[in-house]
Order: C-alpha cells, then structure tokens, then sequence
C-alpha cells in the first residue's frame, strides 16, 4: 500500500513540475518567421509575466478600424538586459513593433525589435533565434 502511494505521489509531482514546462512554446510553433510584420500604435496594456512579456496595443488599419493586437516578448529578465524597464512602455504610448505574424490568423506577432516612445530602438527578446533585428 505504502509503494503504490508513493508511485501515485510520484507521478503526479513529475506532471505538476512538468506544467509550466508544456506552458512554454517554441516560436515556430505559433508565429511563421517568413510573415514579418510592422505594428504601429497606442499601448493599452503590458504584462510583464513570465515566460514572455505581452504589449497590447490598438493599430489603425489601412481601412481605418482599430485592431487590438497581442505583441509578445521575451522573457521580463532578457528584456531587462536589452535596456527596457518597466517604465519603458505606458498606457497611451505611441510605438512601433517590428516582429512576426501569429500562424493562426488571430492579430498577434511576436516581437523582434520596438521603436520605443523616445526613439530608442530596443530588441524584445523574441523567441525567433533567427531574429536578426533582436539584439
């Protein structure tokens, strides 16, 4: 009784430690590194979370109708050492996001470079390993 106690125990710790591994995603998996695209537009909410940071933000369309996009980035840590803070970027900030299309259509990207509000040009950590505008 007590061996199949622990085996039942064991299996569900390795399940729950495995849990935020399965959270995690390669970029190939959700973004398509042959669709670049370029964001520009009002911030209207960040997330810095781990794994990756998330800027929202409304685009005028060429039609004129807003679109609120999800932008990702990386990780708060590997975006603090390219020079963000989390100041770097507030609500009803103009910026411009250099990245990559979401594969399932949805108005998402994941982010290589942003232009921020001062100008300064920072990568975003993107989880594209061939993104060469992240540095």
């Amino acid at each position: 009784m007590k061996k199949a106690f622990a085996v039942v125990a064991l299996v569900i710790a390795v399940f729950w430690a495995a849990a935020p591994v399965a959270a995690h995603h390669a970029f190939a998996a959700e973004f398509d590194d042959k669709k670049p695209v370029t964001l520009k537009g009002k911030v209207t909410m960040v997330e810095w979370v781990n794994p990756h940071t998330w800027i929202h933000m409304d685009v005028t369309g060429r039609d004129g109708k807003v679109v609120a996009w999800k932008v990702e980035g990386g990780a708060p840590n590997a975006l603090y050492r390219r020079g963000w803070t989390k100041t770097s970027v507030s609500i009803g900030s103009d910026i411009t996001v250099q990245g990559f299309l979401a594969k399932d259509g949805t108005p998402t990207a994941n982010a290589t470079s942003v232009t921020l509000p001062d100008g300064r040009v920072v990568g975003a950590a993107s989880s594209n390993g061939n993104a060469a505008a992240d540095n």
